[in-house]
């Protein structure tokens, strides 16, 4: 039954205690009202008895009285996981202790990802430095950059977070971490695309882009911004029963540390071309045309960036005013002309190097003579490491030889002059010994008399395709001289 009221000085002070009291006496209906702090002596009522007894902080339970570390329930609300040993595709939500004792580890972020996702991530044995721990992007970036991150400081923990397409993954949290967007280096398309060793080689053997969507950096492990280049251009055609046409003009860098363990070309410069975030198109010149009874045509120009070869000048025709050759990256040879003395009877070769570069892009071609009847024999082409040869009695000039590189990893000889014919028609009873073409792709004169000595047909042959040889020197009033082997660009670069 209900108690009946007291007045306030029934009881003396604590007289009355919970041995005083049967069990169930009070019931919870019968307390009506507020029961005020001072009525209830510290600790009488335990958490436990309390309806609530516990608190939740961002999805976690914890009970009143208990302890939490708060910065890890905030900003790493993750599952965390048994200790890695291996590499493994991380999943959203999860945290992970990585032991990378044994060896480096490779951590593959989700292929898919959406807003607030997190992975949080730990050095279980504080042996990220020595063996470190790689961040594969796995299609996103990180940081905003198409980088992978590598982590290599002991003890290093992180939180990364997705925020979008742009930004990728960012670190919301991190410590003991150096340099979370890991080294960056040159990334780039366009040509053919080879690798050797820690560098990329695009090969253009036309026109294209080289298109830079990462420009290396200015950090402590990030690769150079710089490029090794070799640029040639297309080869002059030979004459109509005359000259050989000139290399195409033959442009390389070497620098440092771009350069690698490769062989460069005795004309490279030491310094390579500093690269921007940008496209830059690639312009791959033409080799020059022959034809029957004219002046062979210039080669075409090649083009990356600030550095443009020049096209070898076109052999010079026996029919289109006897002299000298035609000017160039590399130049063409002359023919005869006539008049006496005999060394009046000398066409000069045309100038190389023109317009000039430093290094030179090439040389002269050789000089033309006639001291035999009308053999009207022809000078070779200039090529990127030697002067075309002069023409004698009954001989043609042999084309220039050219020089050779690595930068494609595999030496390989560029810029090659065109030989000279030895005379002008198939009739002519005087026909000596051809021109030669030069290493690198020179094209061979004619010998119109017939077959030479040693088996080879009297007709003259092409400069090859992407070395920027210069073509032979051909007949007159039949063939004509031989097309200029086409040019080549080719770009290298550490990319790891």
């Amino acid at each position: 039954m209900a108690l009946t009221k007291l007045p306030k000085n029934a009881f003396g002070t604590d007289s009355v205690d919970a041995s005083k009291i049967e069990d169930g006496t009070i019931q919870a209906v019968e307390v009506s009202g507020t029961i005020t702090e001072d009525k209830i002596a510290t600790g009488t009522i335990a958490n436990a008895s309390l309806s609530n007894s516990s608190i939740t902080i961002n999805g976690s339970s914890v009970s009143l009285g208990g302890t939490i570390n708060l910065g890890t329930a905030i900003i790493a609300d993750v599952n965390w996981q048994s200790v890695q040993t291996t590499g493994f595709t991380a999943v959203a939500g999860n945290g992970y202790f990585v032991n990378t004792t044994s060896g480096a580890i490779t951590v593959t972020l989700p292929a898919s990802a959406s807003l607030g996702d997190q992975i949080a991530i730990k050095d279980y044995a504080g042996t990220f430095a020595s063996n470190n721990l790689t961040i594969g992007r796995n299609g996103h970036n990180i940081q905003g950059v198409a980088n992978d991150s590598v982590i290599s400081t002991n003890r290093a923990s992180l939180v990364l977070v997705y925020v979008d397409s742009t930004k990728g993954w960012i670190y919301a949290e991190e410590s003991n971490v150096a340099d979370l967007e890991g080294p960056r280096f040159i990334t780039a398309t366009g040509g053919t695309i080879t690798t050797s060793g820690d560098y990329k080689i695009h090969t253009f053997t036309g026109d294209g882009c080289f298109a830079v969507t990462l420009a290396g950096g200015c950090g402590p492990t990030d690769g150079p911004s710089t490029v090794d280049y070799m640029v040639i251009a297309g080869g002059g055609g030979g004459g109509a029963g005359g000259s050989g046409g000139g290399a195409g003009g033959f442009r390389e860098s070497h620098s440092t540390p771009v350069s690698g363990c490769y062989s460069a070309s005795p004309l490279a410069t030491p310094t390579g071309i500093t690269l921007s975030i940008q496209t830059y198109p690639i312009t791959v010149g033409a080799g020059g045309t022959g034809a029957p009874s004219q002046n062979g045509t210039s080669g075409s120009n090649s083009v990356f960036s600030t550095i443009t070869s020049a096209g070898g000048g076109g052999g010079r025709g026996t029919n289109c005013g006897a002299g000298a050759g035609f000017s160039g990256g590399s130049g063409s040879g002359g023919v005869w002309s006539t008049g006496s003395p005999i060394p009046a009877n000398r066409g000069a070769g045309g100038a190389g190097n023109t317009p000039p570069t430093s290094p030179p892009q090439g040389n002269s071609g050789g000089g033309g003579f006639d001291g035999i009847a009308s053999t009207n024999n022809s000078g070779g082409g200039g090529g990127a490491g030697a002067t075309g040869g002069n023409a004698c009695v009954g001989t043609g000039g042999d084309g220039g030889n050219g020089v050779t590189t690595s930068i494609s990893a595999s030496p390989t000889a560029y810029s090659g002059g065109g030989g000279g014919t030895t005379c002008r028609n198939w009739n002519d009873p005087f026909c000596g010994v051809q021109g030669r073409g030069g290493t690198g792709g020179g094209g061979d004169g004619a010998r119109p008399g017939g077959a030479s000595p040693n088996g080879d047909p009297g007709l003259s042959s092409a400069g090859s395709a992407n070395t920027g040889g210069g073509g032979g020197g051909g007949t007159y009033g039949s063939t004509g001289g031989s097309t200029g082997g086409k040019g080549i660009v080719i770009i290298r670069y550490k990319f790891q």
